[in-house]
């Protein structure tokens, strides 16, 4: 579905003309003069450029989407603080830091997500020990000795747990039929 998308972007983008250079200069002079209306054409001449810069990061975690939703907010940002100085390059940064910072945070969420994970067999593991040595279920408090942490993080784990549980035995919803 998301391919789809992105070749219905791709075939609107057929239709509209890249900005040459004098026309570009001429669309800033205009903007810097207060005449919001060029707005509209600064970006749309661009999107091809920016969409380029956007693609030079495929593959790096994000999908294509997503990189390209990027781009497109950092130069509708840049259009519209623009005042004067080179706007190609203004533009060319922007992008490259708006789809840098979205493959970080991407990262990140992942990195979060796996320790978060880590954390949760652990507590499972130490949990079922603690059930064979006691001949019961541990308490919080006997948790939160055992693996060093207070007794609001294991709450916070385990509802993580909980929430995992739920999601993976939650019935499957069928996109199509939406």
């Amino acid at each position: 579905m998301h391919d789809d998308f992105y070749q219905m972007y791709l075939e609107e983008l057929g239709d509209i003309e890249v900005l040459e250079s004098q026309e570009e200069e001429a669309l800033l002079k205009e903007l810097a003069l207060g005449n919001e209306a060029v707005k509209e054409r600064l970006i749309n001449g661009n999107l091809k450029n920016v969409l380029e810069y956007a693609k030079a990061y495929e593959g790096r975690g994000v999908p294509v989407n997503d990189l390209v939703q990027e781009a497109n907010m950092a130069l509708l940002l840049t259009v519209a603080d623009f005042k004067t100085g080179n706007f190609r390059e203004m533009l060319k940064e922007a992008v490259i830091g708006a789809v840098e910072a979205a493959i970080e945070e991407q990262s990140q969420e992942k990195d979060i997500e796996e320790q978060m994970a880590a954390r949760v067999n652990v507590l499972q593991d130490i949990s079922a020990a603690m059930a064979k040595e006691l001949g019961r279920e541990a308490t919080l408090e006997e948790l939160s000795a055992k693996m060093k942490m207070t007794e609001d993080e294991i709450k916070d784990i385990m509802k993580l747990a909980l929430d995992a549980v739920n999601i993976s035995s939650a019935p499957k919803v069928d996109p199509e039929k939406i």
